[in-house]
């Protein structure tokens, strides 16, 4: 067979070889709990990145400022042994703790914001028109961040490697960066799934916070994060995510962005495909609340996959008898973005699942 673009002419027999054997209902293991922790064992195996939990986080705050609502504070801290993070912190004003959410920023192969795509900056001028334009672009004009700060959560957004105060990475560049990891015996995508378990426990353990009421928020790449984080963190009690999800097989097809390479390492890790799918990687949260949007003209993600993706999502939360925990939608005439139409239903349904227990 000849090649297809950037696909081998073999690749439909090696798409035919993925059985995802430890997919839930197709495992031996039959006990969900137990499923579970066999899952989340073999994806972490994958990750190529060991645990963080005994660095110290050691947070610095700085650059204090008051919002609407609610006060905004740098904070650097170590994710990882491997170097210090910066991000923003918002919490409301009133008496604590409250609810929070861990905002994990999308790729959009724009690296000189990270943070400030999902948080107003309000002390960089300089970044300042750039997150604007990028709100404008993908958000409705609205900085997901400060609205969830005005709605009453502690939020939580911190560069990615590569992104604002950890970049700016150039596109041409992402592929030598993940290869340079691999040689390292690491791994990209990895890191982005250690610091974000990390995060997350940075995050619930702050007194500020109700520990229980945790979730992860992010929209492109964020969205994979989010419910990425959910799946590996005990710390996460519910997610949003939105623009990423499908079924791998459908999403490997001629003219898909994966095939490029480059932006793709940030979610690549290395031999997972012959144990379990993208949507049953997410599976591991069940039976938490998740919520997953889509946009039908979406070309990232191609109808097929999300239909597969959804399916295989609803057959896992119904199997736990949690169906009525998964939200599933997709909204006909959207493209790639979060809307403010899309973020209030969110919004609103992530209210009622992180209400205090009466």
């Amino acid at each position: 067979m000849p090649a297809t673009g950037d696909l081998p002419g073999f690749h439909t027999a090696l798409k035919d070889e993925l059985t995802f054997p430890l997919a839930w209902g197709a495992s031996p293991v039959r006990d969900f709990d137990a499923w579970r922790r066999t899952a989340r064992a073999v994806v972490e195996e994958h990750l190529l990145v060991d645990r963080q939990d005994g660095t110290p986080y050691a947070p610095e705050f700085a650059a204090r400022s008051d919002g609407d609502g609610y006060t905004r504070e740098l904070v650097t801290l170590s994710l990882t042994r491997y170097g210090r993070v910066r991000g923003a912190l918002l919490t409301p004003w009133g008496a604590g703790p409250f609810p929070a959410v861990l905002l994990l920023h999308d790729h959009g192969s724009r690296f000189d914001i990270g943070k400030e795509k999902g948080v107003r900056p309000w002390d960089d001028d300089a970044r300042l028109a750039s997150a604007e334009e990028w709100a404008g672009r993908c958000f409705g004009g609205r900085f997901v961040g400060d609205e969830l700060a005005r709605r009453g959560h502690v939020v939580l957004c911190l560069d990615a490697l590569g992104w604002g105060d950890r970049g700016p990475l150039a596109y041409e560049r992402q592929q030598a960066l993940a290869s340079n990891l691999y040689h390292l015996g690491s791994s990209l995508a990895g890191l982005h799934a250690r610091e974000d378990q990390r995060a997350a426990a940075f995050l619930a353990g702050l007194d500020r916070v109700d520990e229980r009421r945790v979730a992860a928020v992010g929209f492109s790449m964020g969205g994979y994060r989010a419910w990425q984080a959910a799946a590996l963190s005990d710390d996460i009690a519910a997610a949003v995510s939105v623009c990423w999800m499908t079924g791998l097989k459908e999403m490997m097809a001629p003219g898909n962005n994966t095939l490029r390479g480059q932006s793709a390492f940030h979610m690549l890790h290395p031999g997972l495909a012959r144990h379990l799918d993208i949507p049953d990687v997410a599976s591991i949260a069940a039976p938490k609340p998740m919520l997953f949007f889509h946009g039908g003209r979406d070309a990232l993600f191609p109808a097929d996959g999300v239909r597969t993706a959804y399916d295989r999502l609803r057959a896992v939360w119904r199997a736990c008898g949690a169906e009525e925990r998964l939200r599933l939608k997709t909204w006909p005439e959207r493209g790639h973005v979060f809307d403010a139409v899309m973020q209030d239903e969110a919004y609103a349904w992530l209210e009622s699942v992180t209400a205090a227990p009466a």
